[in-house]
């Protein structure tokens, strides 16, 4: 019997060490926000061809952190970088929905033309596990474009 319930507190022991480790894996809020800071920071005083290259390339630790990566849209949902997917930018993505019928891109959108920044929740691949997940993307608004980072909860 002892060996029985030592056996389970040594499984949920792993359990939680294991889910420890899976959550360090994971971009934080916090660090959403700085990554888009720092993107932003990027444009604003080196350009936006200079930043998008940087946030373009995944050996730029700086905008590609475990599962955090920046994206860049135009007020009109056009990508104009994009950390994690190459092949979206220079799309219209405007009508682009999750796999729940959310249209992500126009809420982004519509919250950058608002507020100004912000978190937007939707469905969205994560490039570490590649499952659907959920995910929360932060934005904030520069100029006549949006510059984002997201959390996979």
């Amino acid at each position: 019997m002892k060996a029985l319930f030592g056996a389970a507190a040594l499984s949920l022991s792993m359990f939680a060490m294991s889910s420890t480790v899976l959550a360090a894996d994971k971009g934080t809020p916090d660090e959403a926000v700085a990554m888009v800071k720092k993107a932003v920071a990027l444009i604003k005083s080196d350009g936006k061809e200079k930043a998008f290259s940087a946030i373009s390339d995944p050996a730029n630790t700086t905008f590609h952190d475990r599962d955090l990566y920046i994206y860049v849209y135009d007020l009109n949902g056009v990508a104009l970088a994009h950390g994690n997917n190459p092949k979206m930018v220079g799309k219209p993505l405007i009508t682009l929905k999750d796999n729940e019928g959310k249209p992500m891109i126009k809420e982004m959108v519509d919250l950058a033309k608002g507020k100004g920044k912000g978190w937007v929740d939707f469905k969205w691949p994560n490039p570490v596990t590649k499952a659907v997940e959920a995910k929360s993307g932060y934005i904030e608004k520069v100029d006549d474009m949006l510059v984002g980072s997201g959390i996979y909860k």
